[in-house]
């Protein structure tokens, strides 16, 4: 590595402590580091770090405008709905299923979430049931950071379960040649496995803030879930275009249009079905997720065009020297690690070229290999390590502080570090039993 990348790696490492350690905002920190960056460009022979082509144009290196613009999309839907009541009449129904009891409240919650997560993103998933859990915790008074964690980690393991539930899935599936199918045979029994110890291991870490029983009657009193919805009319049309959004979606297969097109369409479309206004949805989107992600992307491409990324998945594949148990391990346990640091999407990218020569280098392909899926566990459960892991974590996060509800991103890593290191385990525990004791 010539200095100038070493420089580059320090730049980077610098900009991702100011975003942890939160000393200044997120997206200034991360604009900053891509100054830096550009900066630093100009006493590089061969050409800029940060340049129009490589920020802009470049789908390896630069923003990725398909997460963007599904974002956008989909906050804009987000945002017509909740001018229907949709999300204060969810919220009144959860609160009067708790029973007063916090405990079933998360439960009915983190269910919600896994139930939309392998049919929808994660981060669309977040996008409808953060809304709700904020609206929930305010009627009850209780804190919502709980329940925020708790739908963030339940997306991003709920995720792991289709083609079409993570972006790293639709990334890895296209190079592996893996099918809708093949996730549901191979990734579904582990994410309802992973789910069911989720719930559990939540109630536990969260015991002391779900002891208090709430009196929901007192906190409500004769309130009516439905008298929270004004226009019911309103509400049936809107809900017809997310269902039809959904069913494309999961139609991805067959219906020739992507994830961001659709989602594009369907906020067209929802407004117009809603016929509001532009300051109205355009006010709630989440301008500063959307600057935060893209500025992430870039400085995260930097180290994709310098080499370091590809240097890492070098080196894991010198590691494997033909022990695909040890392959296995490796991408497992480094997707998950490096996934906590960096974007899982452009560091997907970058590295299933590099999968796949250590796939080439075994006896197993496609659907049967056990290195293609140890990299989708990966790099879908590292999401749920750190605060900037996953998109879903940044846009919570992001709706949670406007809410004034602020989740330190130390705080995130005191519950998403054991979650983490939990669900990996058992994935592996999983590839183990199924590829090379069952095989």
């Amino acid at each position: 590595m010539d200095l100038i990348a070493s420089i580059a790696v320090v730049i980077f490492g610098v900009s991702y402590a100011l975003i942890a350690t939160e000393k200044i905002h997120r997206v200034a920190a991360a604009l900053g580091g891509v100054a830096a960056m550009a900066l630093l460009g100009l006493f590089r022979a061969d050409g800029a770090l940060v340049d129009a082509e490589s920020a802009f144009f470049n789908e390896h290196t630069g923003v990725d405008w398909s997460v963007i613009f599904l974002l956008f999309g989909m906050m804009i839907v987000v945002s017509v709905l909740r001018h229907t009541g949709l999300f204060e009449f969810i919220a009144l129904w959860a609160a009067r299923m708790s029973k007063g009891r916090p405990i079933r409240l998360l439960i009915v919650l983190t269910l919600v979430t896994a139930f939309f997560s392998p049919i929808l993103d994660n981060v669309t998933v977040v996008l409808l049931v953060a809304p709700v859990t904020l609206s929930v915790c305010k009627r009850l008074g209780i804190s919502p950071t709980p329940y925020l964690l708790s739908l963030i980690f339940a997306a991003n393991v709920g995720g792991t379960s289709t083609l079409i539930g993570d972006p790293p899935n639709l990334i890895i599936a296209s190079r592996a040649d893996l099918t809708f199918t093949d996730f549901l045979v191979y990734s579904l029994p582990l994410t309802i496995i992973l789910l069911v110890v989720l719930v559990g291991v939540l109630a536990f870490m969260f015991r002391k803030e779900m002891s208090k029983a709430i009196d929901v009657e007192e906190a409500l009193g004769d309130v009516d879930p439905v008298d929270a919805i004004p226009n019911m009319g309103l509400l049936i049309r809107c809900l017809v275009v997310l269902a039809i959004i959904m069913v494309v979606f999961g139609l991805h297969e067959v219906v020739p249009f992507d994830p961001p097109i659709v989602a594009m369409l369907g906020a067209g479309l929802m407004v117009l079905v809603s016929r509001s206004k532009p300051h109205q949805f355009l006010a709630e989107v989440e301008w500063t997720t959307l600057a935060f992600f893209m500025a992430l992307f870039v400085l995260v491409g930097v180290l994709v065009k310098i080499g370091v990324i590809g240097l890492l998945g070098d080196f894991a594949a010198e590691l494997m020297a033909g022990n695909e148990l040890a392959g296995v391990t490796g991408l497992l346990v480094g997707s998950a690690g490096i996934g906590a640091v960096v974007d899982n999407i452009p560091y997907t990218t970058a590295m299933v070229p590099i999968v796949s020569e250590m796939v080439a280098a075994t006896q197993h392909s496609g659907a049967a290999s056990p290195l293609w899926w140890a990299f989708v566990f990966g790099a879908d459960l590292g999401g749920n390590m750190t605060s900037v892991a996953a998109g879903a974590n940044v846009v919570v996060l992001g709706l949670a502080a406007t809410a004034g509800k602020k989740i330190s991103f130390w705080k995130f890593a005191k519950y998403g570090i054991p979650v983490t290191l939990l669900t990996v385990g058992i994935a592996w525990i999983y590839i183990y039993v199924r590829f090379f004791v069952m095989a």
